[in-house]
């Protein structure tokens, strides 16, 4: 197995352009341990945690945030919390202190695992993924777009992933995960919500959930259309919306819990954030009046 060390960007774009076979790595915490059981064996890896440009975030002029694929969950947690907040309530979700220091949304996305934790909050926020590679240059890829399928995402053979882009933070985010235990442990199921009150609409974002992280288009669609945005949240609505993204979900029943669980969790889970997010919602609403 060779091992690739870019220093820059651009070397490293080079490296994956002349070696397509290679596997990109950041913090290693995924790639590692499937080193470690002989689950994978590429033909090399590409390091790019020398690549400081990957390490930076900035505030765009239009209020949406960049952030490089290679900045570590803690300092999501850390430096992003009011700007990114569903997702650093999911960074803090990630595995141990160490795994969150080393970890990035970056190596997730590589990853495409259905269970990643950084999927439902980016999908339910509306995120973008910027790739690139040395001959095509740049393009951006909506989350809605980039998983085709388990541990398959759009990149190309020569692609690297480069940032992500979320809109400003226009309503409440909230994410909620179910575990075998209360940490270090992969999803049995997990779920992400977006509030856009000024424009009547509602992200959602699923995770454990099918062979792909996805979202709840007809909950979405029936929140926008059933809840009174100015008024309390309804008991019914919310059961109806729990039900909604229940049905969303194509869970298979493995080790960490059945199909038929994962569907009832799901829709507790999106009752439960729904209604954090609605009394965040009104809470602000009756403040600005």
């Amino acid at each position: 197995m060779d091992f690739l060390r870019p220093v820059t960007w651009e070397e490293a774009l080079a490296a994956k352009a002349e070696r397509p076979d290679a596997l990109p790595i950041q913090g290693g915490t995924d790639v590692m341990v499937e080193l470690n059981f002989d689950a994978r064996r590429p033909a090399a890896l590409l390091d790019l945690g020398p690549v400081r440009e990957l390490a930076t975030w900035e505030p765009l002029p239009d209020g949406s945030v960049r952030v490089g694929a290679g900045v570590p969950y803690a300092r999501l947690i850390g430096e992003l919390g009011d700007r990114l907040p569903g997702l650093a309530q999911a960074a803090r979700t990630v595995g141990s202190p160490q795994i969150r220091n080393r970890g990035t949304v970056g190596g997730n996305l590589g990853a495409a695992s259905p269970a990643g934790d950084a999927h439902p909050p980016l999908l339910a926020a509306g995120a973008v993924y910027e790739v690139e590679s040395a001959a095509r240059g740049v393009r951006s890829i909506p989350a809605t777009e980039f998983y085709l399928g388990v541990k398959r995402n759009a990149l190309r053979a020569d692609e690297l992933i480069r940032a992500f882009r979320l809109p400003p933070v226009a309503g409440p985010q909230y994410f909620s995960k179910i575990g075998t235990r209360n940490a270090m442990v992969i999803a049995v199921c997990s779920f992400s919500i977006a509030l856009f009150p000024g424009e009547r609409r509602v992200g959602t974002g699923l995770g454990s959930a099918a062979p792909t992280p996805l979202r709840a288009y007809a909950a979405e669609e029936f929140l926008a259309d059933a809840a009174d945005w100015d008024g309390d949240l309804d008991e019914a609505v919310a059961g109806r919306f729990g039900e909604l993204v229940g049905a969303a979900a194509s869970p298979i029943d493995d080790v960490r819990g059945t199909a038929e669980y994962r569907r009832h969790a799901l829709g507790v889970m999106a009752r439960r954030t729904l209604t954090w997010a609605w009394n965040d919602h009104r809470k602000g609403a009756l403040e600005c009046a």
